[in-house]
């Protein structure tokens, strides 16, 4: 294991990916494609599988801080241009492989893919932040932060980093699922780009670059409160129309995921187990390539009108090990440079 690697840290990640598979199932809840119920547990599962994407922000600012500190540009382009690359590879996939099955056997592949290119060129600003689909933001979005922190810090202003990455947070938030009260607009679904991404990766940056440290009991109230933050902000939102089920990022989001880091980071050696170490590096893998079974599985269980609840159970325990064992093939082909880091 690569002496950076902290096994707590690699079990957030972990945990982290299969929140996300949560997210991109809907276990319980109506999927992408108008079956399965609305549950409160599912939609519980959904919204408390939020810490997903900032958590790896957060992970990913702690581990570049200190090469980025050293070397700004040149880290920034030694970390940035390899994401850069996986995004393009990925998208390539996502914009060729196709996402309804009836569509394609009734229309062709030409007609189902081009409905699907129509509608990301009916927003381009948007598609250049977001990729060939919809998951695929996480990575421009990565790289949007790592540059901003850069740019501060070849500038010497880095004490303005968490100003301004909260000044985006809150407009990303306000803008975001706070629309339908303030009706401000941006430039790009505010999900993507810079408004979220910066707070997070800048907040394990700092805490980082500034050695700080949060008792458990203190990690906990965080979580705690969090929780109850986020869970609150979305079911009153919810008299705005906004459904439960379509926040990405809360005020209380940032509370609950900062306290789990620090949880993370004070026991260290949670989740030292080999398997568990081995599956968790495959994290980023299995986050570019689980849509890609997702879809297949999400147009299986349309066609053969699986019960909901066993589709709900199947669909994510697919999405995890059918990814894992696409990665390891994958990472045994010899253009494995251009899916992988």
């Amino acid at each position: 294991m690569h002496q950076n690697k902290i096994s707590s840290i690699e079990l957030g990640r972990l945990l982290a990916i299969i929140a996300i598979i949560f997210i991109h199932t809907r276990p319980f809840i109506t999927t992408i494609f108008g079956s399965g119920e609305d549950t409160s547990f599912g939609l519980f599962l959904n919204q408390i599988s939020r810490f997903a994407v900032p958590l790896f922000f957060i992970i990913s600012g702690y581990f570049i801080a200190p090469k980025l500190i050293a070397s700004p540009l040149a880290h920034l382009k030694i970390y940035s241009l390899p994401l850069l690359k996986i995004w393009v590879s990925w998208s390539v996939i996502y914009l060729l492989f196709p996402i309804n099955a009836l569509a394609l056997s009734q229309k062709g592949y030409l007609a189902e893919r081009l409905s699907y290119w129509d509608r990301l060129a009916a927003s381009p600003l948007n598609s250049l932040f977001e990729g060939g689909l919809v998951h695929l933001w996480f990575l421009p979005a990565l790289i949007c932060a790592v540059a901003i922190i850069a740019l501060l810090l070849l500038t010497k202003q880095v004490r303005w980093l968490l100003t301004i990455a909260a000044v985006l947070f809150i407009y990303g938030v306000a803008a975001g699922s706070y629309q339908p009260m303030t009706e401000l607009s941006a430039p790009i679904f505010t999900r993507n780009g810079p408004f979220f991404s910066t707070l997070f990766v800048a907040i394990g940056f700092e805490i980082r670059r500034r050695e700080f440290t949060m008792t458990n009991i203190g990690a906990w109230l965080f979580i705690v409160t969090g929780i109850v933050i986020h869970f609150c902000e979305a079911y009153y939102l919810t008299y705005f129309g906004q459904s439960f089920s379509v926040h990405d990022f809360l005020f209380g989001t940032l509370f609950w995921t900062l306290g789990l880091f620090m949880l993370l980071l004070n026991h260290p050696n949670w989740g030292n187990y080999r398997w568990l170490q081995n599956a968790a590096q495959h994290s980023l893998g299995i986050y570019l390539v689980h849509m890609l079974v997702v879809i297949v599985m999400m147009n299986i269980n349309g066609i053969i009108q699986m019960n909901s609840s066993l589709a709900s159970i199947i669909t994510p325990l697919a999405a995890f090990f059918v990814s894992l064992a696409l990665i390891q093939l994958i990472r045994k082909a010899p253009f494995q440079h251009l899916l992988l880091r």
